[in-house]
């Protein structure tokens, strides 16, 4: 349940042994490596020194680990990139990203897809069947430093041939893309460009095209990974480690090839680069913010068809964010728990032993620097090791009552066009799952177009383009539903419906929006009625049948209902969300438990965890069987206990 990323290239060998029973002392069952190391596995071309990496591997399974082995592909060799510079990715400003750190290849490049095959078949072939070995982590973080999108020529090329697929003929691609608008037509699919380094805008049609175009291309070379995988090592499972809080490409498409979702789970670091204002990351610095890593266990479960690991865990303070803290004593034996209890099969920390030297010599691992000493993280690994022995097997995760709907091309859409500088869908959505979880409401994601009747109250926070399985899926949804701004708002041709937004969705709301106003920082329009509170950042003004619950001071709608439909026609502030949210919930006739900021509580089966992030004990709500903690919740203390029968 327990494992760890470790990099024996990085050490002398005579320390392996060592390393690999001092793992197994402190509870560590699982590790993870060989992700970065193509250049010591094949220090020239066909010349493969595999030696090094037999006996590593030899060590740890001998000393009773469970290996997981990495493809190395997210760092080609100089000598690869030598022979082969068209691998190298190219940024939206034209320059060549070049080789010195990570990540530095487009997925586009045909001979970069050859070279990956081979390496991942000559990894599989060796390993696929060691007895050590129970999965696979293909590559490395896909996207990560803004490697989705790449803009040579040979992402033009591909993305050339992918348009020829798609739309068969440039008169079908003129017109999905109104090429006349600008004189933009084009008379072959060699005429195409790639859309950057334009004059103002490059055509929003064009460049949807092309995001979709490169999640595609991440999602096919995961797949092409995964089938090697497969046929040289059957009975192993095939994961990837994503990231949180990142867009960039289709995560569920992505996934379709694995067995499992794997993300890296830095709370601390998370806190500071998502927009979150100064007060929460003041407020949140040494422990993050209670909903952080929650909401990405709980977006990966689904990702991973309802299985998801945490691959790398934060264990003290990182070192790529602005400002980089210490957690506070507690957080690491807090987190691993908190993963447990939304379902995560595995929670590995990053990493062993902190490196001394190169770009990540201040990024915090299990021991010091160079050392054979826990690390304080590590001394808390230590610790809550043998508290997970104790629980034993965790009954299955039950699916949540509530639903959020994840739809990753509704992030493009509004980088694309974003008409308010400020109007960011993850953070939006965030801000409901906040506010759902704070009523001590479980949640699930779902997939746009997935059934929803499991569920009694699915939350649309926006979704740009609502296609036909997504329609049916919610007309035929017998429970409540909350929808949010932004929704329906565009079609696949990234074009206003013909019937204005929310486009399919017209009837089922009663709404059609006729214009938007996007609120510059410190403007809000007040909103009365049966909820209150404000629109910030956007406002649609809508016609609508339905009926109204709340108004902006000009008689428009902010929240109406028809049926179980509620349809917020707003970004709204805190008071009106919380009000929104509330109407949505006491619909659905969900029980609540209004939680203090700092508290979140998980069940899991018939177990409920209690998590205190902050600095006050917080009390138990209800009477059962303790199984771990005091029913006075310590801060930064984690609480499980057996509801008794009613």
């Amino acid at each position: 349940m327990l494992g760890v990323c470790y990099y024996p290239e990085h050490w002398h060998e005579s320390r392996w042994q060592r390393d690999a029973a001092r793992m197994r002392e402190i509870g560590i069952t699982h590790v993870r490596i060989g992700e970065f190391a193509w250049s010591r596995i094949e220090p020239a071309r066909d010349s493969f020194d595999f030696g090094w990496l037999d006996r590593a591997m030899e060590v740890l399974a001998g000393a009773g680990l469970k290996i997981i082995l990495g493809t190395p592909t997210a760092t080609p060799p100089k000598w690869l990139v030598d022979e082969c510079p068209d691998i190298l990715p190219v940024d939206v400003e034209g320059r060549v990203r070049g080789f010195g750190s990570r990540r530095h290849y487009t997925f586009s490049s045909e001979r970069w897809w050859k070279e990956s095959a081979r390496i991942v078949e000559a990894l599989a072939r060796r390993y696929g069947c060691h007895p050590g070995v129970v999965g696979w982590q293909t590559d490395n973080e896909f996207g990560c430093h803004g490697t989705t999108l790449s803009w040579g020529p040979e992402d033009l090329g591909a993305f050339r041939d992918w348009l020829r697929r798609r739309y068969q003929s440039t008169d079908q691609l003129n017109a999905a893309w109104n090429s006349v608008f600008w004189s933009m037509e084009v008379g072959s699919f060699d005429e195409v460009t790639l859309p950057n380094l334009t004059v103002t805008d490059a055509n929003p049609s064009a460049r949807m095209d092309f995001w979709r175009f490169a999640s595609e291309q991440v999602a096919a070379y995961n797949a092409a990974q995964a089938e090697i995988i497969r046929r040289h090592s059957p009975g192993r499972w095939v994961t990837h480690n994503f990231m949180g809080f990142f867009a960039d490409f289709d995560h569920f498409a992505a996934a379709d090839s694995m067995d499992i979702a794997a993300w890296d789970s830095y709370p601390t670091g998370f806190l500071e680069v998502f927009p979150f204002s100064e007060a929460e990351r003041t407020r949140w610095a040494e422990t993050s913010h209670p909903d952080v890593a929650p909401f990405n266990h709980d977006l990966y479960r689904a990702v991973g068809r309802g299985r998801f690991c945490v691959m790398e865990q934060q264990a003290g303070p990182v070192n790529w964010a602005p400002w980089n803290a210490v957690p506070k004593p507690g957080m690491v034996r807090l987190w691993t728990l908190e993963a447990l209890a939304h379902g995560a099969e595995l929670v590995s920390y990053f990493r062993w032993r902190q490196a001394t030297t190169a770009q990540e010599q201040m990024h915090s691992g299990l021991n010091l620097p160079g050392l054979d000493e826990l690390s304080p993280g590590g001394k808390e690994v230590a610790a809550v090791a043998p508290e997970i022995a104790a629980l034993g097997e965790l009954p299955p995760v039950e699916p949540a009552r509530v639903a959020i709907v994840m739809d990753y091309p509704s992030h493009w859409a509004a980088a694309i066009q974003p008409l308010a500088a400020d109007f960011r869908p993850m953070e939006l959505t965030f801000r409901w799952y906040e506010a759902l979880r704070r009523r001590g409401l479980d949640v699930d994601f779902i997939r746009p177009g997935n059934a929803l009747d499991a569920y009694d109250l699915v939350v649309v926070p926006t979704l740009s383009e609502v296609d036909a399985a997504m329609e049916a899926s919610l007309s035929a949804f017998g429970g409540v539903a909350l929808i949010g701004p932004r929704t329906g708002c565009r079609d696949r041709a990234f074009a206003i419906p013909d019937n204005l937004p929310p486009g399919p969705l017209a009837d089922l709301t009663g709404n059609r929006i006729i214009q938007v106003a996007t609120l510059r920082p410190g403007l809000g329009h007040p909103v009365t009625g049966d909820v209150t509170g404000a629109a910030v950042r956007w406002r649609e003004h809508a016609e609508t049948t339905a009926t109204v619950l709340g108004r902006f001071a000009d008689g428009g709608p902010a929240l109406t209902r028809k049926g179980g439909v509620f349809h917020l026609l707003c970004w709204p502030d805190g008071d009106l969300l919380e009000a929104a949210i509330g109407q949505a919930v006491t619909a659905a006739r969900l029980p609540v438990l209004a939680l203090p900021e700092h508290v979140r509580i998980r069940r899991r089966g018939p177990l409920t965890f209690a998590f205190n992030y902050g600095d006050e004990p917080w009390p138990l709500p209800e009477a059962g069987d303790l199984i771990l903690g005091d029913p006075l919740v310590a801060p930064r203390s984690v609480a499980i206990w057996r509801s008794r029968p009613r």
